[in-house]
């Protein structure tokens, strides 16, 4: 046929866009396509759907992004088939501790304690805290460590005070 060269997320997405812009509403006739695609999937289920979506649910929990989206805005809660996935990427496991854990989330730590940004947030907006596991990364960012230290520590941070002299905007701030 003429499509089958094409490429399967260019199929999801015009069927996805057929379902939401001529159909307006669930096209059974396109949903197995759009299930080859977790973005189109997540967001056929969000906006076609308006909820849970079984069929699309094994290609969303494939992206720590999509699936993280999927848990907060469709099952508003834990997905626990997609948090192996979700758990691989330190912004996606630090959102998905925050808004949908809404607490400590042990088995993502190792991987968000290996970005500065996301180890500072986790501890601030997660621990409420210290996060030792983080403050590694966090110290090889002058501004993040200032913060850690404003924000977290409240006070000296002598482990990032060396790093944070080498910025003057940051030195200043801390002094």
């Amino acid at each position: 046929s003429v499509l089958e060269n094409e490429d399967p997320s260019e199929l999801a997405h015009w069927a996805f866009w057929h379902a939401k812009n001529v159909i307006k509403g669930r096209w059974l006739e396109g949903e197995a396509v759009i299930a080859t695609d977790a973005s189109r999937a997540s967001l056929y289920a969000k906006n076609i759907i308006k909820g849970r979506w079984p069929e699309g649910e094994a290609v969303i929990a494939t992206n720590s992004g999509w699936a993280y989206h999927y848990a907060n805005d469709i099952i508003n809660g834990r997905w626990p088939e997609a948090e192996a996935v979700i758990a691989t990427d330190s912004q996606w496991a630090y959102y998905y501790a925050q808004n949908v854990i809404k607490g400590r989330w042990p088995e993502a730590e190792d991987v968000i304690a290996t970005d500065a940004i996301q180890a500072y947030q986790y501890a601030r907006h997660v621990l409420n805290g210290p996060f030792e596991a983080g403050e590694a990364a966090i110290a090889t960012n002058a501004r993040t460590a200032y913060h850690y230290a404003r924000d977290v520590i409240k006070g000296r941070w002598l482990t990032a005070e060396t790093l944070i002299a080498t910025n003057s905007q940051w030195a200043y701030e801390y002094a």
